[in-house]
């Protein structure tokens, strides 16, 4: 069997809120490089995956190990943000388990060409499916300054946003920005930092950018709100994010759809025609399952990762 070229992240913990079934149908809404899907595979060898990906190196890459579980892998080239239309392209109404391993992956971020490091001199490309949508380039060297500094500041939380935005109008002015290079020279030449900082001053930016490029945390609302759709009763969903941004969703989401709905007061007998707020979920864990010290000495991307799961209630 050929090993993952990356480690997925907190596996085992994914894989002890999923608990993987014989029988049962999971999905992997971000297939990447099948760190997750070969781990529900692997935990029961009659349970099924569907990988879903929208990025086509994906799927080059599962061509080369999904051979090892013929008739248990389906693969579907789309968005998670379209989990029902990628379903429904296979004839699948419902399934025992969604997973999903939030952000870009290290695959992607290896990829110099794919332009979503600063590590590299590439492209200023960001986009996961490379066949659509605008790139990083168009959104630096054709969004307005105000703009482009909100941007900055709501995807990225940096707080010198404006003096980015302002450092980027001014060099387009002189010439397209066309590589990551040349942004994070820019970036650079306004947010100084000391070395004993950790990050590189164009963490934020980039993030920004590529957040909007593939409209990640709308992307991440749609899943969501599909999940509690297309899940069985029983059903699990485990997510495992990255930044707050993304784990502000989830966590307010799961939190409303596992939070009763508060008593009518007995003063005020309720309306006939008044919505019954049903709870949908059940959290697994309360709070986030946070990385083991020893992964994150293995694996650097880990350190910032919480995973929040939850099960899919019936009618009550």
């Amino acid at each position: 069997m050929t090993d993952a070229p990356h480690i997925p992240v907190m596996l085992n913990e994914v894989l002890a809120a999923l608990q993987p079934t014989a029988n049962e149908v999971y999905v992997d809404g971000t297939l990447g490089a099948g760190g997750y899907t070969r781990g529900i595979l692997n935990a029961d060898k009659n349970c099924k995956v569907i990988g879903i990906d929208r990025d086509q190196t994906a799927h080059d890459l599962a061509s080369q190990w999904g051979a090892d579980y013929a008739g248990r892998l389906t693969l579907v080239k789309n968005s998670f943000g379209n989990l029902e239309e990628a379903l429904s392209e296979i004839g699948v109404e419902s399934v025992d388990g969604l997973v999903l391993d939030l952000g870009v992956s290290s695959m992607q971020f290896d990829e110099a060409d794919r332009g979503f490091s600063f590590r590299f001199d590439a492209p200023l490309d960001m986009r996961m499916d490379r066949n659509t949508g605008e790139t990083a380039a168009d959104i630096v060297n054709g969004m307005a300054e105000e703009e482009l500094a909100n941007l900055i500041y709501l995807y990225g939380e940096e707080r010198k946003s404006r003096h980015v935005a302002s450092a980027i109008i001014k060099a387009r002015a002189v010439s397209k920005i066309t590589t990551t290079k040349q942004l994070a020279d820019i970036i650079r030449s306004v947010i100084h930092v000391s070395p004993r900082d950790k990050i590189d001053p164009s963490t934020r930016t980039f993030q920004a950018l590529r957040i909007a490029v593939n409209d990640e945390l709308g992307e991440l609302e749609s899943v969501l709100s599909a999940a509690e759709r297309v899940l069985k009763v029983g059903g699990r969903l485990v997510v495992v994010t990255f930044h707050s941004l993304e784990d502000r969703i989830v966590k307010n989401f799961l939190n409303e759809k596992a939070r009763p709905a508060p008593s009518p007061s007995r003063h005020l007998p309720m309306a006939l025609d008044a919505p019954l707020n049903r709870l949908s979920f059940s959290l697994i864990t309360k709070k986030p399952v946070l990385p083991t010290e020893s992964e994150m000495k293995i694996n650097p991307r880990a350190r910032s990762a919480k995973l929040r799961s939850a099960i899919k209630l019936g009618d009550s």
